[in-house]
C-alpha cells in the first residue's frame, strides 16, 4: 500500500473529519483537520485481509479462545521492545481511556490526588475529574526546546492527599522519550510518595531514530505499584475497534483490577481481538516500519516549514505523530494566533490550553497524513502568518 493515497473520510461520521466545524472554527468543507490522534492511513493489509476474512464468515458469536490474541501481544512485546509479559497479566480494555476509568475506580477514592506532568493528553484530566478525583498538575520546564521533568516543582505540590500519577510514555504532546534516568527518577516519586504508577504507553511503537522507549516495567523496583496500559490504536490507526491492554505483574494490583472488570462486565469485542491479533506479526511490523519512516518525512517537511515563520517554533519530536508548536515568539494571545490557524489557515488544530498548564502558547498538530496534506497545511500556515515574515 502507498501512504500517499488520500482516503476521503468525510461522509463517514469520522470524529476528525465530520466534527471539525462543529468544533472549531473552520469551515467545514475545506478545512484541514489535524486534531484527532488517529491516522488518515489505511489499515495495514494484514489487518484488513483477517477483518475481510472476519466479515465473510457473517457470524459474530461469542469468542472463546483469546490464547492467539494473548501470544499476538507476547510476540510483540517481546520483540519490538525486548519486554516479557505473562499471559496472566494481560487485561483488555475498551481503550486506554477506559483503562484509566477503570484504574481510578479500583486504586482511588473520591477527591483522592491524582498527579499528572503537564502538559499531558487531555483526556486524563477529564476522565479524573468524571470520577471525582482531583488534578494535579506538576509543570514541566519546556524551556529548552522540549519538555523536561521539574521534580522540585512536583515535589512542592504534593500534599500527602495524592495517590495516583498517570505517566504518558512517549509523552503527548512534545513527543518526548523518556530516558532510563528519568523513568528510575518518576518510580523513585511514585514511591516515595506511595502512588500507583499507570504508564501510558499506547505511543511506544511511534518512535524514530536515534531514540529507544523503555516500557517502565523494565524499571527496577516499580512493578508492585505498575499498570502499563498498551494498544495498537495509534500504531495501526485502530482506535474505533476501542481495543487496549492494561498489563500488570503484581498479583494483588492484578486481581483488584481483575474484580473489578468482571463488576462491570467489561469485555473484548471480536473484531478488536482479530484485528490486534493479525496486527501483531511480522507482516504489521513491517507495516509499522514503513509507517514510522513516512511520519518521519512529514515531520521533516512540518518543522522546515513552520520554523521558517518568525515566531513559531515545531518542537523536535522524539516520537508520536504530533507536533507541538510554540506560538510564543509572535507577542500574541492564544486567541489571536488560534484564530489565524482556524479562520485564516483554515486548519483545526489543538488548542494547548486542554492539555493542562504549561500548554497556553502551544498548539498541536497531527501529522499522520498523506505528505501531500501536511505540505498544504505549511502553505497555509506561512499564508496566515505572512505579516511576520
Amino acid at each position: 500500500m502507498s501512504f500517499d493515497e488520500i482516503v476521503d473520510r468525510k461522509g463517514t461520521l469520522s470524529a476528525k473529519w465530520d466534527a471539525a466545524a462543529r468544533l472549531y472554527d473552520v469551515d467545514g468543507d475545506t478545512c484541514l483537520p489535524m486534531w484527532v490522534a488517529d491516522s488518515d492511513f489505511r489499515a495495514a493489509p494484514v489487518i484488513q485481509d483477517a477483518l475481510q476474512a472476519f466479515k465473510d464468515h457473517g457470524v459474530y458469536g461469542y469468542l472463546g479462545d483469546y490464547g492467539p490474541y494473548k501470544s499476538a501481544i507476547q510476540w510483540w512485546m517481546k520483540n519490538r521492545h525486548d519486554w516479557d509479559v505473562d499471559a496472566d497479566w494481560i487485561f483488555t480494555t475498551h481503550g486506554l481511556v477506559n483503562a484509566i476509568g477503570v484504574a481510578l475506580d479500583v486504586y482511588t477514592k473520591p477527591n483522592d490526588g491524582v498527579v499528572l506532568f503537564t502538559p499531558i493528553y487531555h483526556a486524563f484530566a477529564r476522565v479524573i475529574k468524571a470520577a471525582g478525583r482531583r488534578v494535579v498538575e506538576c509543570q514541566m520546564d519546556q524551556s529548552g526546546g522540549k519538555a523536561e521533568l521539574d521534580m522540585e516543582a512536583a515535589e512542592a505540590a504534593m500534599t500527602g492527599s495524592e495517590t495516583m500519577l498517570i505517566l504518558c510514555s512517549p509523552h503527548n504532546p512534545g513527543g518526548r522519550v523518556w530516558r532510563q534516568d528519568e523513568l528510575e527518577t518518576i518510580a523513585d516519586f511514585a514511591k516515595r510518595h506511595d502512588l500507583i504508577l499507570v504508564s501510558d504507553e499506547i505511543h511506544h511503537d511511534l518512535v524514530f531514530p536515534g531514540n529507544t522507549h523503555i516500557p517502565m516495567a523494565k524499571i527496577d523496583g516499580v512493578t508492585d505499584r505498575l499498570l502499563t496500559l498498551t494498544a495498537s490504536s495509534k500504531t495501526f490507526n485502530l482506535a474505533g475497534l476501542h481495543t487496549g491492554n492494561a498489563i500488570i505483574e503484581d498479583p494483588t494490583l492484578r486481581a483488584a483490577f481483575g474484580a473489578r472488570m468482571a463488576a462491570l462486565g467489561l469485555g473484548p469485542n471480536t473484531a478488536g481481538i482479530t484485528a490486534v491479533t493479525a496486527a501483531y506479526s511480522l507482516e504489521g511490523a513491517a507495516w509499522v516500519d514503513a509507517q514510522v519512516a513516512y511520519i518521519a518525512e512529514n515531520k521533516r517537511i512540518f518543522d522546515e516549514g513552520v520554523n521558517a515563520i518568525p515566531g513559531l517554533t515545531s518542537v523536535p519530536l522524539e516520537s508520536t505523530y504530533l507536533a507541538w508548536v510554540d506560538f510564543s515568539g509572535t507577542g500574541m494571545e492564544p486567541a489571536e494566533f488560534i484564530a489565524r490557524v482556524e479562520k485564516r489557515a483554515n486548519i483545526a488544530a489543538n488548542h494547548g490550553d486542554t492539555f493542562g498548564s504549561g500548554g497556553e502558547t502551544y498548539m498541536r498538530f497531527n501529522l499522520a497524513t498523506q505528505k501531500s496534506r501536511v505540505e498544504d497545511a505549511v502553505v497555509r500556515l506561512k499564508d496566515a502568518f505572512s505579516d511576520l515574515q
